[in-house]
C-alpha cells in the first residue's frame, strides 16, 4: 500500500481539518460526522488524520490494546506487564457490516474443535485508542449506528451475544461521513454526533487549481509527495501531543460557561448534550492554541461545529447557521457572559448544587418539528402519521418501513435450505444429540454435513413511496388543499425517517404530471410540493394510469424495492381522456394497479356533511385500505394502518 495523502497537504476545508483535530486532542466531545457532495476528499482527510495521531504502548499480545499503564478490566486480562508500540488504527466499518462483525461474536473455530465458548471481538475492539471511519453513515442499518454511538458515548462496549457476556473498552474517535443526497439521518441520530461539518469544492479557480496540481502530483509519486509533507505533518502531531498533555489544565470560566449556555437557550437545542459538547470543543480549542482559559473565541468556534446539525429538527429544515440568526445567538452570550457572578448552591439549597448532569440527556425530538404549515403552500395543520407499511416480506435495499429479508438483520430462526452465515447455536444443537454414536472422544464435537443450520435474518426495508394527490379543484374548493398538504407533508416525513425512495404525481385540469420523479432526497419533494398549483377539473384515471407508468419504470431500474402508492383524493373525477364515464375510468385504472400487484393506501380527503364516499369505491377496485385524512393523526387513532390485507 504506498502512502496516504498527507493531511498538511489538503487544500481548503478549515472546518473539517480544525473538527478532526479537535476530536484528536479530546476525544470526549464525541466524533464528527462531515457532510458533503461526492468528489470532495471527504476520505481522503479523514483516512489521513490517523498518521497524526500518536504512536500507542499497547499490552504484548491483547487483542483490546489495552495500556498497560492504565489498569482495566479487560477480557485478556489479567495482564503480566511489559509493553509493545505501534501507530493508532484507522478502522473502517464499511456499509454491509453485520452486528456480529461490529461487536464481535462467538469464536466459531473454538466452538467447533475445543467445544468452548470464547469471544471473538469485533471492530469496535479494533478501534479502541484509535479511528473508527464509517463511509457512508447514512445508509448504515440504524441500529448499528446505535450500538457504535452508544460505546463511543460510554467508552465500552457490552457484548451480549449466544450464550457470550463481554464487555470491554471501546474508546475511539468515531468519523462519519455522508452525502446528503443520498438520504439524510434522523434528528435523534444527528444529535449524537459531536460536531458536524458541511464540506463542498471550492468555487475559487486559484483554489481548484492547487487540488488538481497536488492530486496529480501525488498519484505521480506517493511516497515523494507524502515525503515532501512529512514535516509538516510532524508538527501537527506534535501540536497534539502537547494539546492533549495542556487540556487537563485548560480552565472554563464561568463567564464562558454562561455565555455557551445562553448561546444554545437561544437556538433552542433539546436536552443538554449540546452544551456540553460546546464547553468540551472550546476547551479543546483553547489547549489547540495553547491558551490556559477558554475565550470567547473557543466558544464562537466550537458553536460553528457544534450546533448546525441540532439545529435541524425537521427532515425539511435546512442544515446549517444562517449568519444573523448566529450572530444573534453570540450577542446572547455576550450579555449572558457579563451578568454579575451567582452565588453557588450547596447541597441543601433548592438548586441541589448540581450545575451539569453526569450523562448528556437525551434528545427530546421526533422528527416532528413545528412549523411544517409554513413549509407547504398554504396553512397546513400538522400530523403525526401513522405507518403505513407493503403486506408480506420483501428483499428491498435497507430501511424501517417493512418487513424483509436481510444479510444483517436480526436473527429470527435457522434453516437448512435458506439464510445468511452459519446459525452457530442451531448447528450445535442438531449436531449434539449424534456424538455418541459418532464415537467422538474428548473435547470438541463431529459435525457432519447435515448438521449445518443457517441464519434466517429479519430486518427492515425502505420502500418506493409514491404519493398520488388531487390538486384539483374539487378539493380546493373546501379549501382541503391545506389539510392534503399537511398529510402529505407528514408522511413525507415519514418517509424520510424510513429511508424510502419517494416520488409525487399530481393530477388536475386535463391530466397528470410527474411532480417528482422518485428520489432519496424527500427535501426535494417537499419543495415540489410547496410549489403545487391546485384548481381545474379531476382527471383521477389519468393520475393513475400515470402512476401505474412511474412504478414500472421503476421496477425495472430497482427490481426489488417494494412500491407502496399513497392516493389522496375524495374520490370525484370529473375528467378523462377518453371521453367515458370518469369514475368508472379511473375504478378500471385502479383495478389494473391491483393486477400489478401494487400494495395501495388511499387516503379518503372528502369534506362536508353529505358523504358519497366515492373514495372508498376506489379503495376497493385497488384492493386497499381507506382511511380518513383525520386518521393519519396517530394521536387520534391507536394501531397501524398496513397497505392491505394478508391473504
Amino acid at each position: 500500500m504506498g502512502a496516504r495523502f498527507p493531511f498538511s497537504a489538503v487544500v481548503g476545508h478549515d472546518d473539517l481539518r480544525t473538527a478532526l483535530l479537535l476530536n484528536a486532542v479530546h476525544p470526549g466531545i464525541g466524533g464528527v460526522l462531515v457532510r458533503g457532495e461526492k468528489g470532495t476528499a471527504k476520505s481522503t482527510v479523514v483516512r489521513a488524520l490517523a498518521a497524526l495521531l500518536p504512536e500507542l504502548d499497547v499490552v504484548p499480545g491483547c487483542r483490546f490494546g489495552c495500556d498497560p499503564a492504565v489498569p482495566t478490566d479487560c477480557p485478556d486480562g489479567p495482564h503480566d506487564g511489559g509493553a509493545d508500540r505501534r501507530p493508532a488504527r484507522l478502522v473502517e466499518l464499511p456499509v454491509g457490516a453485520t452486528e456480529d462483525r461490529l461487536v464481535g461474536s462467538l469464536d466459531l473455530e473454538r466452538a467447533l474443535t475445543e467445544g468452548v465458548r470464547a469471544y471473538q471481538p469485533g471492530l469496535l475492539a479494533a478501534a479502541h485508542r484509535g479511528v473508527l471511519y464509517v463511509d457512508e453513515v447514512n445508509l448504515l442499518h440504524d441500529h448499528l449506528v446505535d450500538l457504535l454511538l452508544d460505546a463511543a458515548a460510554m467508552g465500552r462496549a457490552h457484548v451480549e451475544r449466544e450464550g457470550v457476556s463481554v464487555s470491554h473498552a471501546a474508546s475511539f474517535l468515531l468519523v462519519g461521513t455522508m452525502n446528503p443526497e443520498e438520504g439524510e439521518l434522523r434528528p435523534q441520530l444527528l444529535d449524537r454526533f459531536g460536531l458536524t461539518v458541511s464540506v463542498r469544492a471550492s468555487r475559487d479557480v486559484p483554489t481548484r487549481t492547487e487540488v488538481v496540481r497536488r492530486r496529480l502530483a501525488y498519484e505521480a509519486d506517493p511516497e515523494g509527495f507524502a515525503a515532501r509533507w512529512a514535516e509538516a505533518d510532524r508538527e501537527l502531531a506534535r501540536r497534539i501531543v502537547a494539546a492533549r498533555d495542556r487540556l487537563a489544565d485548560v480552565v472554563l470560566p464561568d463567564a464562558e460557561l454562561r455565555r455557551i449556555a445562553a448561546i444554545c437557550a437561544a437556538f433552542e437545542v433539546d436536552g443538554m448534550r449540546a452544551d456540553l459538547v460546546v464547553a468540551r470543543t472550546a476547551t479543546a480549542h483553547a489547549a489547540w492554541r495553547g491558551a490556559a482559559e477558554v475565550a470567547e473565541q473557543d466558544v464562537e468556534a466550537a458553536v460553528r461545529l457544534a450546533l448546525p446539525h441540532r439545529k435541524r429538527r425537521d427532515p425539511f429544515d435546512e442544515p446549517g447557521l444562517e449568519e444573523e440568526q448566529l450572530d444573534d445567538a453570540l450577542q446572547q452570550g455576550a450579555e449572558a457572559a457579563q451578568e454579575p457572578e451567582p452565588e453557588p448552591e450547596g447541597p441543601d439549597d433548592d438548586g441541589g448544587g448540581s450545575s451539569l448532569p453526569d450523562e448528556p440527556s437525551e434528545s427530546t425530538s421526533d422528527g416532528q418539528g413545528a412549523g411544517s404549515a409554513e413549509r407547504s403552500h398554504a396553512p397546513a395543520p400538522a400530523f403525526r402519521a401513522r405507518l403505513l407499511q407493503v403486506p408480506g416480506v420483501g428483499e428491498g435495499a435497507p430501511g424501517k418501513r417493512s418487513r424483509a429479508r436481510a444479510r444483517t438483520g436480526r436473527v429470527v430462526r435457522s434453516s437448512t435450505v435458506d439464510g445468511a452465515g452459519l446459525h452457530v447455536v442451531g448447528t450445535l444443537t442438531a449436531a449434539a444429540p449424534h456424538q455418541a454414536a459418532r464415537g467422538r472422544r474428548g473435547p470438541g464435537l463431529e459435525l457432519r454435513g447435515p448438521d449445518l443450520r443457517l441464519s434466517v435474518r429479519e430486518g427492515k426495508e425502505g420502500n418506493l413511496v409514491l404519493f398520488v394527490v388531487d390538486a384539483s379543484g374539487s378539493m380546493a374548493a373546501r379549501q382541503r388543499m391545506s389539510a392534503v398538504s399537511g398529510a402529505v407533508i407528514s408522511l413525507l416525513r415519514d418517509a424520510y425517517q424510513r429511508r424510502d425512495k419517494v416520488g409525487v404525481v399530481t393530477f388536475r385540469g386535463r391530466d397528470a404530471q410527474v411532480a417528482l420523479p422518485p428520489t432519496n432526497s424527500v427535501d426535494a419533494a417537499a419543495a415540489r410540493l410547496r410549489a403545487l398549483r391546485t384548481g381545474g377539473r379531476t382527471p383521477l384515471a389519468d393520475g393513475l394510469l400515470r402512476a401505474r407508468r412511474v412504478l414500472a419504470a421503476e421496477r425495472v431500474r430497482d427490481p426489488r424495492r417494494r412500491p407502496l402508492l399513497v392516493l389522496l383524493t375524495d374520490g370525484r373525477a370529473t375528467a378523462t381522456g377518453t371521453g367515458g364515464d370518469p369514475l368508472r375510468d379511473a375504478l378500471r385504472a385502479a383495478g389494473l394497479l391491483a393486477a400489478d400487484g401494487v400494495a395501495s393506501v388511499v387516503v379518503d380527503c372528502e369534506h362536508g356533511p353529505v358523504r358519497l364516499d366515492l373514495a372508498a369505491r376506489v379503495a376497493g377496485a385497488l384492493g386497499a385500505a381507506c382511511v380518513r385524512l383525520e386518521e393519519l393523526s396517530a394521536d387520534q387513532v391507536a394501531g397501524v394502518v398496513r397497505a392491505a390485507r394478508a391473504a
